[in-house]
């Protein structure tokens, strides 16, 4: 199988190289022998007898980084100055910041944006309490919550180890949405004190996005948030997945001419995710899920499910269906995965009904590899960004929240996110629908302002929205 390089592998190594002809040409044979990528080449600089180049390379994990390192150390006369991990200079110091928006530089200035000024619009707020969405920055502002116990493909690792994945999610919601979002990490991971604490905190915030909370515990933190606050709560690993693997599958059945009231969906993977994705596949017009965990097929009378598995099984799987998860992928036109590594072999593969369709969507490593299927299925995507067909939930949470906060929304609900998945789907024209292409560039802008249009209609229809659609969906500054 053929070497994967990913950026999120890349090294640096600053190489002190002697100034002669066809030193820097060893270098370069040396990397291309470790089935590296070559990338830049700056120079640092340059004297009488060597020259100093900062080189960088694409390299498909650690393991291979260090045996390109070494490479490089090996050859005679070379030496390496140092290395840097790319993905670790891009975090030093964290990836978000805050920054005023208004300029504060004179005694004026100062008594307008603070004391005393500032006492008045606090008086306004209390004589009409709907006036804080105007007057500060709640409108616009959600709050990233995570206990650290779920983080994709990492697991339970805690809140400050969590708090990397919620700089990227606030960095996301800014870059694409124009939505200010701030990183809350939660060291209890007690259902009553999380909910408390989120709810102590809403004022201050426009929306909630809870992030990598484990299952079960995560339905009942929604739930019971949901309850208690009149703004949008949204779990994002089940309803932000949700909405874009709706969005990719419509596109991937119109690639087969399948229908989705018609085709048989293996699903491998029945945590917060999985069970998500069912609904909101049966609200589109699924007729025929199976879900899988890791003791096989769920179905109305294996023993042992707890209340969650138990109201999944009634609601999935009309056939009946026992067994393992090889028996769900048997005959299936479409697999779903969002397990683990490995959860989907190459031999359950070839027992898939004729035009497959496989999303692979476990990080970083997807259940089967794209490689390992290739030409035995019609249309293949996974959760990572250096294979086509990336179902990543960038695509969907900017645009859910910036058409939420648009419409002041109280909640988020279903009729929202199908209006957002048919939005993504939407972004790719009929005749540009292909199989490696059923989901847009997570770089296209127009994703977000069609998503928020659709989603904050949705909301003034569905009656959660304070206020009309507005045109702007504060990107007109962006």
């Amino acid at each position: 199988m053929a070497t994967h390089h990913s950026a999120s592998y890349s090294l640096t190594i600053r190489a002190v190289i002697p100034h002669q002809p066809g030193q820097f040409a060893r270098v370069a044979a040396a990397i291309g022998a470790a089935d590296a990528v070559l990338g830049a080449i700056d120079l640092v600089r340059i004297d009488a007898s060597s020259v100093v180049r900062d080189i960088s390379v694409l390299c498909a994990d650690e393991d291979h980084g260090r045996r390109v390192v070494d490479a490089i150390r090996g050859i005679n006369g070379i030496r390496v100055v140092s290395v840097s991990d790319r993905t670790f200079l891009m975090h030093k110091g964290g990836k978000i910041e805050m920054q005023a928006k208004v300029p504060v530089r004179t005694r004026d200035d100062l008594s307008m944006a603070y004391t005393p000024g500032v006492a008045r619009v606090c008086q306004a707020i209390v004589e009409d309490p709907e006036r804080v969405w105007n007057l500060t920055a709640k409108g616009n502002t959600v709050a990233v919550v995570t206990d650290g116990t779920a983080v994709l493909g990492l697991g339970d690792i805690g809140p400050e180890a969590a708090l990397p994945v919620m700089e990227g999610k606030a960095m996301l919601f800014k870059e694409f949405a124009g939505v200010d979002a701030w990183p809350i990490a939660l060291a209890t991971t007690d259902v009553d004190a999380i909910v408390q604490c989120v709810a102590a905190l809403a004022p201050g915030f426009g929306g909630i996005n809870l992030e990598d909370i484990s299952a079960p515990r995560c339905f009942e933190i929604e739930r019971r948030l949901q309850e208690l606050l009149d703004i949008p709560v949204f779990h994002d690993d089940q309803h932000g997945t949700a909405v874009t693997v709706l969005a990719a599958l419509r596109n991937a059945l119109r690639v087969v001419a399948k229908d989705i009231g018609d085709v048989r969906i293996a699903i491998i993977g029945t945590g917060a995710a999985g069970t998500a994705v069912t609904d909101m596949l049966l609200t589109a017009g699924a007729m025929h899920i199976v879900g899988c965990d890791v003791d096989g097929i769920v179905h109305r009378d294996r023993p042992g499910l707890d209340a969650a598995l138990v109201a999944y099984a009634e609601r999935t799987n009309p056939l009946g269906l026992s067994g393992t998860a090889a028996d769900a992928v048997r005959g299936a036109d479409v697999v779903i995965g969002l397990s683990r590594p490995g959860s989907l072999t190459l031999e359950m593969v070839r027992t898939m009904a004729p035009d497959p369709i496989v999303f692979a969507m476990a990080n970083p490593t997807p259940e089967i590899m794209p490689e390992e299927v290739a030409g035995l299925v019609a249309v293949m995507a996974t959760g990572r960004s250096d294979y086509p067909n990336q179902i990543n939930n960038v695509l969907a949470f900017p645009g859910i929240f910036r058409g939420a906060l648009d419409v002041r929304a109280r909640s988020i609900t279903p009729g929202m996110k199908l209006a957002a998945a048919n939005a993504i789907a939407d972004v790719i024209a009929l005749n540009e629908v292909a199989a490696e292409y059923i989901v847009p560039s997570v770089f296209n802008r127009r994703i977000v302002e069609l998503v928020a249009a659709a989603v904050s209609a949705a909301a003034v229809a569905d009656g959660v929205a304070r206020r009309g659609v507005t045109t702007d969906h504060g990107l007109a500054s962006r």
